[in-house]
């Protein structure tokens, strides 16, 4: 039996410890999207305890919490942080063979050496001894990612963002790259009227203009988009719940608009519309900007609304959907591709049913001379779990080429997330040492391991430029 979390951790065979030892270990860690403040980085932040860098803002935990039977005012409400900490120790136990039980060991293992299990009767030693860890000047936000060997990270930031923090760390002396990404879904979310005019006049305000008409709306996403680039964003990210590639007219584009600024709801034929074409204009402004584009598509979101109305977005309420998307899929990237406008891309899907639907769609639009232009996104949300990883990687393996994976990125709101990088590449040594140790593929080092450390790190430091 082995141990746990030791040293060869999930890793099953000589050929997966040789792979992941010798080759993935050692390789920077390109976060290439992911939910980090970005003043918090500028800033050099300390936490003050382990409910403050893990529990604020991390709706797994929370979910597992609620699932847990504890009460909301101990997850999200006014109780102590050391009374939080301690309902979550008291969870902890029950997460097994969910990734939160490996993640949370992880933790505590990379940054504090702890590797005491964490329980109810450990939470009190853990969190007074990670406590005054916290404070010291080795585990403020930029020491963290350094000691996680972060070479590049991508946050997420609306296009009316300032930017400022970002120019901050770039001017500091802080050697990882911290570089913004273009987010506009606010700008395409016609869904409610009001909050949608509110939207433009901030997006308008952020761009020196007054935004009457919907050109005066696709000058000033050009002008900040153009400004996301000055300042190093090379990378745009949509979350969507399908893909949108509805036929419209100019007229219709210019009828739509004028209705909903003027504080009139939509049809829902209308807000599909609108939406291909916001979709298809931002796709075309990435294109001639050299960018890569980001679709997060599949999700269901704040399906609680009793406890999105107390909450908000973000707070644990959301859900695997089962749209149809392949023909809308292949509608919207054909149209771009009639324009030679379809710019490097990456799909991540969040049910699992529609892994080879993308793997195969990969091969309708890659084309040289960039290898692997399409991409198939590595398992997310609920699927950023070993099962959800392995069928992703299967997937690609059997249906493309997973030698040009681009491979792992957080998506976390946690600076205690990189481990999670770890924990990918064990998985997928772990998957090439199998079929090594089954003679299903070569018993070559130099081969398989020089595949490793690309999709480690090589493919996505190509892909996007970094």
């Amino acid at each position: 039996m082995k141990n746990f979390m030791d040293e060869n951790f999930m890793l099953n065979s000589k050929s997966a410890e040789r792979l992941f030892h010798d080759y993935a270990a050692k390789m920077p860690i390109i976060d290439y999207h992911n939910h980090l403040p970005p003043n918090e980085i500028s800033g050099d932040v300390k936490f003050k305890n382990l409910t403050q860098i893990w529990l604020y803002g991390d709706h797994y935990k929370w979910r597992a919490m609620r699932a847990n039977g504890i009460n909301e005012e101990l997850i999200t409400g006014k109780e102590s942080d050391y009374n939080k900490f301690l309902k979550w120790a008291e969870t902890v136990p029950y997460t097994l063979r969910n990734p939160l039980y490996h993640w949370t060991h992880m933790e505590l293992q990379r940054y504090f050496g702890i590797t005491d299990l964490l329980n109810s009767t450990s939470a009190k030693k853990i969190y007074e001894q990670t406590e005054g860890m916290l404070q010291q000047a080795d585990f403020s936000v930029q020491n963290l990612l350094t000691k996680m060997n972060v070479d590049t990270l991508c946050t997420t930031d609306d296009p009316i963002d300032s930017l400022d923090d970002h120019k901050k760390i770039k001017a500091s002396s802080f050697e990882v790259k911290a570089l913004p990404t273009w987010r506009p879904d606010k700008a395409m979310a016609v869904e409610n009227a009001t909050v949608y005019i509110s939207y433009l006049e901030r997006l308008g305000n952020a761009a020196n203009m007054e935004i009457k008409t919907i050109n005066d709306l696709l000058t000033a996403l050009q002008n900040r988009h153009d400004y996301f680039h000055e300042v190093g964003c090379r990378i745009s990210d949509h979350g969507i719940e399908e893909f949108y590639a509805e036929d419209y007219t100019g007229n219709e584009i210019n009828s739509i608009f004028k209705k909903v600024t003027s504080g009139n709801e939509l049809t829902q034929e209308e807000i599909l519309k609108f939406k291909s074409f916001m979709l298809f204009e931002g796709a075309k402004m990435d294109h001639a900007s050299g960018w890569a584009q980001q679709f997060h598509y599949g999700v269901i979101r704040n399906n609680n609304s009793r406890m999105f109305a107390k909450l908000g977005a973000d707070t644990g309420f959301d859900s695997i959907a089962d749209f149809t998307v392949a023909k809308t899929m292949s509608k919207f990237f054909n149209n771009l591709a009639n324009e030679d406008k379809l710019t490097k891309t990456i799909i991540y899907n969040i049910n699992p049913g529609d892994n080879e639907v993308i793997a195969t769609m990969l091969g309708n639009f890659n084309e040289g001379p960039i290898a692997g232009k399409i991409q198939f996104g590595s398992g997310w949300w609920f699927l950023d779990q070993k099962q959800g990883m392995i069928e992703q990687m299967n997937a690609l393996s059997s249906l493309g080429l997973i030698s040009k994976f681009v491979g792992m990125l957080t998506d976390s709101r946690s600076f205690l997330s990189f481990p999670r990088h770890e924990y990918f590449r064990r998985i997928m040594c772990n998957l090439f040492g199998d079929d090594m140790e089954n003679g299903e593929i070569p018993n070559d080092f130099d081969l398989v391991g020089s595949i490793v450390q690309d999709i480690s790190y090589n493919n996505a430091k190509n892909y996007f430029g970094f």
